[in-house]
């Protein structure tokens, strides 16, 4: 095998080498070429040298079978399939379609799901395995449409899980059935026009009335309105309201209530108002609304009370009695919004991946040799510059998405604050990966990238909303690097070792980065973790010192953190990649021979090709610029060495094919006239 990668390897490099040492003649120009037929991009690719099923197993983490299933599923269906050519079907959401009939589109399908007895026990059955399940039916639906996920997400997760967290036994009992069957259609009224990030800052305001022991929620200023509402424009029936708590004049804090939102014949309730957010440039399949309440009287049992109660006669109680804590216990729904959306950004980077990739191993441009082909797209060294390293980013991230998966599912109460500041870290991390990757797609594809059949361009769109709903990125990045200040000093001054979220490594002294670098060292595990522990180390130790020279000077503590902001984001990267970093030494400390040596590439190409591109490295000096030269030539080699594999690599994802953009396939067939109507 060795030396069929040798021999392919050298055939490639010959023919670029002719390319571009050749002088072209202008008469070349003029010679007639033959029509391009199309070859599948199994032509232009090695046989596998690893089991691409196991593989998906390690991507995938669970379920895989059942994710299969239920793509047939959706298959069975003509909400779901798009379009036919020959014998392939493709599936994907029409975006041509106006806003009105995208959103119809999307609520038909999850009267479909319903229909299909799909939601059955996913609020009443509660093991992890079951959770395991819908996580894997979520998935697979986000490949297909984003709006889908997000609209049955906000009333499964977030309403559902409202009532599930943060209401008792009369909610569970009142809500879960009905919220299962869809016979209520919940939303989630958090944000507000004035605030997002800051839910600590929301306006609105509810008070209590003990003459007829009803809550009275009131928007009182335009700022207060809720915005971004997902569900509340057209079918939602009911939401959790997130409002201040005045009880005898004084602010209790944020609380949620429920409070329907239109009565049986889908006509809003009095005292409310709701406005329709409109357009947007994607996720147009979701009826995004506004939400104003004119002191609207909610009965008193309709407060989430597994967090704070209030008596009949008005008095508030709480077994929590710190604000801080309990304000952090009604956030309860939103660490598993991001746990959701740290998995589901991979899954697109994957789609964006596969589609880029099997089309640049069809696609050939520019012949500088007459008689001789043109160069296949992913046979230039710039295009596989542009997209391997992204190929293993997002190997790497899978892995850790699975991790945090399992993790927020076996959690305990101890678990709460190491999950919170990872699944915060990796939300961020994810969705920037995921944009950054899906606009590199677009452009390897040219012209063919803009296209809505193709898929990758319009996932831009359809996936930029992550980088701000469930918390804005850079604001979740400075409450990572704070968690990680606040235990760092808490353990200097205690003069105790730091415990927890893989920061023990600081206990031990500094590595040590040698002088001399060559492939072997540099492909090393034990250096290339050594290599991100020491940039955490480094940056955490930075932050302090300069949040500790400014409290020093009479600055508070909250302006010196927020004066290190830079620092802050740096340390926050630092800590998701060193995290994502462990989860494939883990996957990959489970396997042997050739499955072992390509996933040592894979994470040789993912560390190296972050330090390449993170100008950390060399601006606190963890890497000398000879260092980091010869970081930047291995990147290159190891490119070189993943380009047999690539296909392979991509089709281990597991991507449905019908999910893939038509460019995927035979672009020749499916642009000829014949298929034109």
């Amino acid at each position: 095998m060795k030396g069929d990668d040798g021999s392919a390897a050298a055939r490639r490099a010959g023919v670029l080498a002719r390319h571009l040492a050749h002088e072209m003649s202008p008469l070349s120009f003029l010679r007639p070429s033959p029509c391009l037929a199309y070859q599948p991009p199994e032509f232009h690719c090695d046989n596998s040298s690893f089991d691409k099923s196991i593989m998906r197993e390690l991507l995938d983490g669970h379920h895989v079978d059942l994710r299969d299933s239920f793509t047939d599923l959706l298959m069975s269906s003509d909400l779901f399939t798009s379009k036919r050519v020959g014998d392939r079907v493709f599936a994907s959401p029409n975006f041509n379609l106006t806003m009105a009939e995208q959103r119809d589109k999307t609520l038909e399908r999850i009267l479909f799901l319903r229909s299909e007895g799909v939601f059955k026990g996913w609020l009443s059955d509660s093991s992890v395995d079951d959770a395991l399940k819908r996580a894997a039916l979520f998935e697979t639906m986000g490949i297909f449409d984003h709006s889908l996920v997000i609209k049955l997400g906000v009333h499964i997760h977030l309403w559902g899980g409202s009532i599930q967290y943060l209401g008792t036994k009369r909610h569970h009992d009142k809500w879960l059935d009905r919220t299962e069957d869809y016979q209520v259609r919940g939303c989630f009224a958090m944000s507000e026009l004035g605030h997002g990030s800051n839910v600590r800052g929301i306006e609105t305001v509810t008070t209590y009335d003990t003459s007829t022991e009803e809550f009275i929620i009131d928007t009182p200023c335009e700022s207060a309105q809720k915005y971004w509402i997902g569900g509340a424009a057209q079918h939602a029936t009911h939401t959790i309201v997130f409002s201040q708590l005045l009880i005898d004049g004084k602010n209790e804090g944020v609380h949620a209530f429920v409070c329907q939102l239109r009565d049986q014949y889908g006509r809003v309730m009095p005292g409310i108002r709701i406005a329709d957010c409109g357009h947007k440039i994607g996720l147009n399949g979701v009826d995004n609304g506004r939400i104003w309440f004119d002191k609207v009287r909610i009965p008193r049992e309709n407060l989430l009370n597994a967090v704070a109660d209030v008596t009949p006669g008005g008095k508030y109680k709480s077994a929590i009695k710190d604000p801080d804590q309990r304000f952090g216990a009604f956030m309860t729904p939103l660490t598993s919004g991001r746990v959701t959306i740290a998995v589901s950004a991979i899954y697109q980077s994957k789609v964006g991946l596969t589609t880029a990739i099997r089309y640049t191993l069809t696609r050939r441009a520019f012949s500088l040799v007459p008689g001789q082909p043109e160069v296949l797209l992913l046979d230039y060294p710039s295009h596989r510059h542009r997209l391997l390293p992204l190929l293993a980013k997002t190997y790497a991230m899978s892995f850790a998405a699975v991790d945090l998966k399992y993790l927020y599912l076996n959690r305990t109460h101890a678990d709460s604050k190491v999950i919170h500041v990872l699944s915060s870290g990796l939300k961020a991390v994810f969705s920037w990966h995921n944009l950054r990757t899906l606009q590199e797609c677009r452009e390897a594809c040219g012209g063919q990238g803009l296209k809505t059949d193709n898929r990758v361009g319009q996932l831009k769109a359809e996936y930029d909303v992550q980088l701000t709903f469930e918390g804005d990125n850079n604001v979740l990045m400075q409450q990572v690097s704070k968690a990680l200040l606040a235990d760092y000093v808490s353990a200097k001054r205690r003069g105790k070792p730091l415990k927890g979220m893989g920061l023990e490594h600081i206990n031990g002294s500094a590595p040590v980065v040698p002088e001399e670098l060559n492939r072997s060292a540099l492909r090393d595990s034990k250096f290339q973790l050594a290599l991100f522990q020491l940039r955490e180390r480094g940056l955490l130790e930075l932050l302090t010192s300069q949040v500790t020279t400014l409290v020093l000077k009479g600055v508070s503590m909250t302006d010196a953190v927020i004066s290190g902001y830079q620092v802050a984001e740096d340390l926050g990267q630092a800590f998701s990649e060193r995290s994502v970093l462990e989860s494939f030494l883990k996957v990959e400390q489970q396997t042997t021979g050739s499955m072992k040596d390509i996933l040592g590439l894979l994470r040789s190409l993912y560390v190296l090709s972050s330090a390449d591109e993170t100008p950390v490295f060399l601006r606190y000096g963890y890497l000398t610029p000879k260092q980091s030269q010869l970081i930047h030539t291995e990147v290159d080699s190891l490119c070189g060495e993943l380009r047999p594999q690539a296909l392979n690599l991509v089709d281990a994802f597991g991507i449905p094919q019908a999910f893939l953009g038509p460019i995927a396939f035979d672009w020749v067939e499916y642009n000829s006239w014949s298929n034109v109507q």
